[in-house]
């Protein structure tokens, strides 16, 4: 049967002690049997009560007699609370001063608006509502895109499509120099940009100047940035685009296309010229070095001949009948060796032309049977065997040697 069934016996409900049926323990409290139900919720909160009452130093509990219901509990003290409490925000306000800084960040530490020391990763302890840490990340690659229409060195208009990327460098500048970074960099970037295009004709910007252009903003917007203090450190600089007026752009891209079809011939013209240049060098280098050797082999044949004319003359001083004689013979055999004909003497008669066979032009023995000192044969005519077999028994032993000096 339940326990709180009308009618009942069981009219406790099971959480209170057993046994506490009939008068006999009307009392109140009752003592618990031997079931030990779970704890009375009531109860526990009421004993807290009583033991922070003591501890203050006021009432406990009710008594079941005494004097008038009232307890004879120690004075209140009336500083026990506040410490208390005070001990509590203590607690919590040194709680709040635990912090921790990522590898990737520094944490600039002012107190009371003044700056202190940076920290560095890991688990820091500051005085809370005294200090204030501001964390910076030194790590990541923070990017900047602008696009402007300025004005260039020969009075054009060209739209610049600049990016930047950059990463702190210096954490406490970075927080206390400058109020708000970003629009710092950005001004500072519009500055360089327009400083550098101001001074660059507007051909160079569109075609080849644009790695220039990009250098010279990066130097620029550096040296601008180290002046502000602002404790950042440009990475790349990049030029996306450099582009004429929307108006214009199909003239300027006509006048692009002109410019590079010229370089372009240029660069052809080059390469020939590169080509052609080294060989006619390498060939009048050839020709002055023939020149020389030329040159200087006639010279030295001269020196031999002077030479040799000079070793003559004191021959011929110290025997002139002999040299001359010697020369005579010398000259008619080089001329005799550099001709098929052979003159021979047959004393007064006129001279006899004899021409060998096989030096003729034609070559072969029967073309030249109309010759009269041939026969058809291709022997010699029997009247030149006549004549020689003559001249030369008669005149074996003279001095001519059988040969006529013409000329003498």
């Amino acid at each position: 049967m339940a326990w709180n069934e009308p009618g009942g016996g069981n009219q406790h409900d099971p959480w209170s002690g057993g046994g506490r049926r009939g008068g006999g323990n009307g009392g109140g409290g009752g003592n618990r049997g031997g079931n030990q139900g779970p704890p009375d919720l009531d109860e526990a909160l009421k004993k807290f009560q009583d033991k922070l009452n003591s501890m203050l130093g006021g009432r406990g509990g009710k008594g079941g007699g005494g004097r008038g219901g009232k307890g004879g509990g120690r004075p209140r003290n009336t500083f026990a609370l506040p410490g208390l409490l005070l001990i509590i925000a203590l607690g919590i306000w040194g709680a709040m001063g635990f912090y921790l800084v990522d590898q990737a960040e520094r944490g600039v530490v002012l107190r009371f608006g003044e700056f202190q020391t940076v920290v560095g990763p890991g688990l820091h302890w500051n005085p809370p509502l005294i200090d204030d840490v501001r964390m910076v990340n030194v790590t990541r690659v923070r990017s900047l895109t602008q696009t402007q229409s300025m004005l260039t060195r020969d009075e054009n208009i060209v739209e610049v499509e600049i990016s930047a990327q950059y990463q702190v460098a210096n954490p406490r500048d970075f927080v206390l120099n400058v109020r708000n970074p970003q629009l710092s960099i950005e001004n500072a970037l519009d500055s360089a940009l327009r400083h550098v295009v101001g001074g660059t004709d507007m051909i160079e910007i569109l075609t080849s100047g644009r790695e220039i252009l990009g250098s010279s903003v990066s130097s620029r917007l550096q040296t601008y940035l180290d002046s502000y203090g602002t404790g950042i450190r440009l990475q790349t600089i990049n030029i996306e685009s450099t582009s004429a007026p929307a108006p214009v752009i199909d003239a300027f891209d006509d006048v692009i296309r002109a410019r590079e079809d010229r370089q372009r011939t240029i660069n052809e013209g080059m390469a020939y010229a590169n080509a052609i240049i080294p060989a006619a060098q390498g060939q009048a280098q050839r020709l002055v070095e023939q020149g020389q050797g030329y040159r200087e082999s006639v010279v030295a044949e001269a020196q031999g001949q002077v030479n040799r004319f000079n070793a003559l003359l004191a021959q011929y001083r110290n025997a002139p009948e002999i040299m001359r004689e010697r020369l005579y013979i010398d000259a008619m055999a080089d001329v005799f060796a550099r001709t098929p004909k052979v003159m021979l003497d047959v004393r007064d008669d006129a001279p006899l032309m004899y021409l060998p066979l096989d030096q003729r032009p034609g070559g072969a023995a029967g073309e030249g049977s109309g010759d009269a000192s041939s026969g058809e044969s291709g022997e010699l005519d029997p009247r030149v065997l006549e004549r020689l077999r003559t001249s030369s028994s008669t005149q074996g032993g003279s001095n001519t040697g059988g040969i006529r000096r013409e000329g003498r």
